[in-house]
């Protein structure tokens, strides 16, 4: 019994917004944001969008993809929600602070009645932590069948677009796969689907990267009068060394723990927070650049998105065989690093 992704979606939203754009508004330049982080644009959600309604666009159009390349029997988007058993979506930026759960929100106009729905929130490592814990929950019950991953970000809310650290790192964007358990085989020869995943955390960096107010911890006060609204903190060069170590360890442990060395990998999908990170971690590994798919030049940094929108771009692109072998890396706040190793 495997778990196999079956169909991938994505939703970019419309509004490009370049590195010379946010040059007339504030003091950077186009080569500043390059050198610094790899990144050209950013697409940027309309007011009136929120994380769930891009996350629906990208469920829809991996469920509309599914039927299209006949990874199912069913003939319509709103027959084959209604086999979804699980909604797992990564996001923090969530419609509403504490509940509902954006991801129920999804479950309802998706359709998916039969479905059990929950958000993971451990910010750039969403995707990877819920994929695993996707399969996991498939795996355990006899009942379950498919599940929807999705990661989906609104971070343009929480970006102060005068600070130029912080700004020019982050985009909008939404990213879904639909997997299924499948009778392929999980081991052995000619296994496939998701093989094996690694998961860590080192809490005591949880102050690296926050937003600081509007929590249990600090919350806001009726009347308060604020200076700027809540938004991310981050302290870039304590961010930048975990994250070095965090991806290059991330990857020697799934090599490690299945036999495997750096040539049986086809494709890496590293989290798109900063090409220079990828660039540190691959020069580290002896890792030829080519073999990690970036598209941070185009989408900037959409936390749980980023994965997952990447995987539907290789999809698509048809960049992505059978049998191929697949490694994601991410990291991002809590701290939280992980990695999935799949099997197309």
């Amino acid at each position: 019994m495997a778990i196999e992704i079956i169909a991938t979606g994505r939703a970019i939203p419309p509004r490009r917004v370049t590195n010379d754009d946010l040059a007339a508004r504030i003091d950077t330049t186009d080569e500043w944001i390059r050198s610094h982080t790899g990144i050209g644009a950013r697409h940027i959600a309309e007011a009136d969008v929120a994380a769930s309604d891009l996350a629906l666009e990208a469920a829809n159009n991996a469920l509309s993809l599914a039927i299209e390349r006949g990874a199912v029997t069913e003939k319509s988007i709103e027959e084959l929600a209604l086999t979804i058993d699980l909604i797992v979506l990564g996001t923090t930026t969530q419609d509403y602070y504490g509940c509902p759960a954006t991801a129920c929100i999804v479950q309802d106009k998706l359709g998916a009645y039969n479905a059990g729905a929950m958000d993971i929130t451990v910010a750039c490592s969403s995707f990877v932590y819920g994929l695993e814990a996707a399969a996991g929950l498939l795996t355990v019950s006899p009942e379950r069948k498919r599940a929807l991953v999705i990661g989906a970000e609104t971070l343009s809310r929480i970006a102060d677009w005068n600070d130029r650290s912080i700004c020019v790192l982050f985009g909008d964007g939404a990213g879904a796969v639909l997997i299924e358990k499948t009778g392929a085989p999980a081991v052995g020869p000619g296994r496939r689907g998701l093989v094996r995943s690694v998961l860590g955390a080192d809490g005591s960096g949880a102050q690296a990267l926050i937003v600081r107010r509007g929590g249990g911890r600090n919350p806001l006060s009726a009347g308060e009068i604020l200076d700027r609204a809540p938004g991310i903190e981050m302290d870039g060069q304590a961010v930048y060394r975990f994250a070095v170590a965090a991806v290059t360890g991330t990857i020697e442990k799934l090599l490690l723990y299945e036999g495997i060395t750096i040539s049986d990998i086809d494709r890496i999908v590293p989290h798109q927070a900063n090409a220079r990170i990828v660039q540190a971690a691959g020069k580290r590994l002896g890792i030829n650049e080519e073999k990690f798919y970036l598209n941070i030049e185009e989408y900037a940094n959409t936390s749980s998105a980023s994965i997952p929108i990447a995987l539907d771009e290789l999809n698509r692109a048809e960049k992505l065989r059978r049998g191929d072998v697949v490694m994601t890396v991410g990291f991002g706040a809590g701290l939280t690093y992980g990695g999935n190793l799949i099997i197309w």
